[in-house]
């Protein structure tokens, strides 16, 4: 196969966004504009997947439909708070693309770095593209020197535990073959902070093909971290659950 027919199969590519919101009223239409801004050369869509935010959240995304069209920004809610995992579910369920991003809402994730999984997917054919804090390029703003100190310990911590091959586990802003999320998706069992750990270390032990782009993660300008107290005891016992299943 040549090269423009690389490029020409590369062209007809189809990319399902699925960004889980809940209470993101402040957040998402800038998202969205963000998104629609920066990847403007490849077929696309966005997928809401709302928990019933009572801040009326799913208001403002059908404002935005009648902008970008309901073909193009698709909500798809849900009755109330279910978790991380299950969106993911619920939204490849309404997912028409062949590779899936998933993203946060509270602007953590810039759509600027969209182009950059795309692109490292097309040049490698990676089953997975993670964004990564911790290469050169990457990196954490707006969080005290404390947190970046728990974060970064937590990661080499699981790094010399678990041994993924990546050096982000618990990032969340991935590219995915659709095909290999659905895979990996279901033999996932932890919620919250550890899910993301979890899917890149079962996709890591099943040899998927994984790479890295560097990002920059960015605290939440909008409203408050869903992230509590409990954070670190629930990180420490997925390290648990994961060196005994994995």
């Amino acid at each position: 196969m040549g090269r423009g027919e690389e490029m020409e199969n590369d062209n007809k590519k189809k990319y399902s966004i699925l960004v889980p919101t809940y209470n993101e009223r402040l957040n998402i239409a800038l998202i969205v504009y963000l998104i629609f801004k920066h990847i403007r050369d490849v077929d696309f869509e966005v997928i809401v997947i709302d928990d019933g935010s009572p801040d009326g959240t799913q208001d403002i995304v059908k404002q935005l439909q009648r902008v970008y069209g309901d073909d193009r920004l698709l909500l798809r809610p849900r009755p109330r708070k279910l978790g991380l995992g299950t969106a993911y579910i619920h939204g490849l369920k309404h997912a028409s693309g062949d590779f899936i991003v998933i993203m946060d809402a509270d602007l953590s994730h810039h759509p600027k770095y969209l182009p950059s999984f795309i692109r490292k997917q097309a040049e490698t054919g990676a089953s997975i593209v993670t964004g990564t804090r911790y290469v050169e390029g990457g990196g954490v703003h707006g969080w005290n020197l404390m947190r970046k100190l728990t974060s970064r310990g937590a990661n080499v911590l699981a790094q010399t535990l678990l041994w993924p091959g990546v050096s982000d586990l618990t990032g969340s802003f991935r590219l995915y073959r659709k095909s290999v999320l659905e895979d990996i998706i279901k033999s996932c069992v932890s919620k919250g902070y550890v899910f993301q750990m979890e899917m890149i270390v079962r996709l890591s032990r099943k040899g998927y093909h994984i790479e890295e782009v560097p990002i920059t993660f960015v605290d939440r300008v909008f409203g408050s971290s869903k992230l509590g107290g409990s954070e670190i005891v629930e990180y420490l016992k997925g390290l648990v659950y994961l060196l005994l299943t994995t």
